[in-house]
């Protein structure tokens, strides 16, 4: 069993009532197997009356609720569950950024991965609990009926189990191999799909086409090797069952014909023994159908860490929640030496990087493509962390400070801002708490109060999923505007913010950015001069390497020949 999962189940009160309850119910039912034999033997041997129908119809009719309490209970386990692991893998992707895995695999994980877990929690977990106490209150009522089958029973029950095992061995490596296969085909198509304006606008689209065809023909590939796993087990348990019935039912029919073996107790044998393995039969079954989930839960644990709630920071300073605020004390940034790996590349994404930037100073940072300059935000996000070397912030190691905190006192402007599906002011106040009128301000301050004013319904519109209604400008001025809803941030980040702008949009852009980083510390990876002109100091990213700093003329004279 999963023990992860189990855990994670105890830890939680309202999964755990549901699962004491569910296999509570499958092992009632699976007991009144007995009392189910018992009754209908003696009615067909002529040992009980006619009248003993009744409380057999009663015992087939507690059965059936059983089994049907024990797939309500069952469901609402799965759902906690699933619930609960969702949260605390949406919550650990928040905290480990977006730097650490590809939003497609994410998706993957979170929505079909977590699905999967429901043949575990709904039919594995329960056949299990069966499992573990039908056979072996079989084997008592058996010893007691009739010692030479229980013999036999008790010789012939381990086979099942220790066949299931070898074939179950198999079946979890192929069955890894495959859910490895899916999350790679659901992430490479979801970024696929994103990017296709891109890949249509460069002539790649229809090589994209042909790689999304080799990958759903690896996941194709791993699911038939699945499969015939998963036949040749049910095939194996079913001819070992089958043998091991037939070693009971041929001497029971002997001895029975000898008159050695009376008939009340032949039925009693024949009935109950078919019970002693049907449990473990079930569970084989059971558990191929649940290894996929399995598969999905044992990455979820592994992104989540122990499986425990991120531990909460410090409640947000009342900074900024009022007019009369404090101004913003940007801290001394300081980077010794670091370098910073990918998992899975060889080469590093910086390699010794060595700045300080004081409070307040304006830095930009510029540099090919590639070179280094978006991980060195995320560096300072927190969002990847450094294989050598450490980030200082105010003279304390990054790696020992509470990020959360240490977010709350950052702004950040990415190239591409996503705008969720909620209204303009929703999107604006996104995890700021800002109320309508700090809104309002921080829209005129981005110079995006023109634009939202002649929407249809001014600020209460309804945008599109990902900002679909407004232009790449409108956008970048809705994330502008974020940022002058967070007053008391020290620090402001900028990724690249007048990227694919016209002159227009982007003068409105450079206009807002230089009021926002007044009296801030502001890191801004850029490449148009006029933005770069915002900077105090400029430095050139290379290969992941820094270059020596330039001042700003002669970073506009290099930059000619990055862009």
């Amino acid at each position: 069993m999963h023990k992860d999962l189990l855990r994670l189940a105890r830890a939680e009160a309202a999964v755990r009532l549901h699962l004491a309850a569910c296999l509570g119910a499958a092992v009632a039912a699976g007991l009144l197997v007995i009392v189910q034999a018992e009754l209908l033997a003696g009615v067909l041997s002529g040992a009980f009356a006619v009248a003993a129908l009744f409380p057999l119809a009663l015992v087939v009719a507690a059965r059936g609720l059983l089994g049907f309490g024990q797939g309500v209970f069952a469901g609402r386990t799965a759902t906690a569950l699933k619930s609960v692991l969702r949260r605390r893998l949406l919550s650990r992707f928040q905290e480990l950024g977006p730097a650490s895995y590809r939003s497609g695999e994410l998706v993957t994980l979170a929505g079909r991965g977590l699905d999967a877990l429901d043949p575990y929690l709904t039919g594995y977990l329960p056949a299990v609990a069966v499992a573990g106490v039908v056979p072996v209150a079989v084997l008592v009522r058996l010893f007691a009926a009739d010692l030479q089958t229980a013999v036999i029973v008790l010789l012939t029950l381990p086979l099942i189990p220790v066949f299931g095992a070898l074939v179950g061995w198999t079946t979890k490596a192929v069955t890894e191999r495959q859910w490895r296969a899916l999350a790679r085909l659901g992430g490479h198509f979801l970024d696929v799909v994103r990017g296709l304006p891109t890949l249509r606008a460069f002539g790649r689209a229809r090589y994209q086409a042909s790689v999304i065809r080799e990958v759903a023909e690896a996941h194709r590939a791993a699911t038939m090797r699945t499969l015939r796993v998963a036949f040749l087990s049910s095939l194996v348990l079913e001819l070992v069952a089958s043998l091991s019935l037939a070693l009971v039912a041929v001497p029971v029919g002997l001895r029975l014909l000898s008159g050695s073996l009376d008939l009340h107790t032949a039925l009693l044998v024949l009935l109950l023994a078919p019970e002693a393995y049907l449990p473990l039969r079930v569970m084989g079954t059971r558990f191929h159908a649940a290894m996929e989930g399995v598969a999905a839960a044992d990455e979820a644990f592994a992104v989540i860490g122990d499986g425990r709630e991120p531990s909460p920071g410090p409640a947000p300073s009342p900074r900024g929640e009022t007019a009369g605020e404090a101004a913003p004390s940007p801290p001394e940034i300081r980077l010794e030496g670091v370098t910073v790996r990918y998992p899975g590349r060889e080469d590093a994404a910086l390699r010794d990087v060595s700045l300080v930037i004081a409070p307040g100073e304006r830095v930009a940072v510029v540099g090919p493509s590639g070179a280094g300059k978006s991980t060195l935000l995320h560096l300072l996000m927190g969002f990847v962390a450094p294989s050598e070397g450490r980030v200082l912030v105010g003279g304390a190691d990054l790696a020992s400070l509470d990020l959360d905190a240490w977010r709350r006192r950052l702004a950040f402007v990415p190239q591409r801002p996503h705008l969720f599906a909620s209204s303009v002011a929703d999107n604006i106040a996104l995890g700021s708490g800002a109320d309508a009128g700090r809104v309002r301000a921080a829209a005129a301050a981005a110079q995006a109060a023109e634009f939202v004013d002649g929407l249809p319904e001014g600020y209460d519109t309804v945008l599109g999923e990902r900002g679909a209604d407004l232009s790449a400008g409108q956008r970048q001025r809705v994330a502008l505007a974020r940022a002058f809803c967070r007053p008391s941030a020290e620090v402001l980040l900028l990724d690249e913010p007048t990227a694919r702008l016209d002159g227009r949009s982007e003068a409105a852009v450079i206009e807002a950015t230089r009021r926002l980083a007044e009296g801030r510390t502001a890191i801004i990876v850029a490449h148009r001069p006029a933005m770069i002109d915002l900077a105090d100091r400029v430095v050139r990213v290379e290969g992941g390497r820094l270059v020596a700093p330039a001042g700003a003329g002669s970073a506009h004279a290099n930059e000619g020949t990055t862009t």
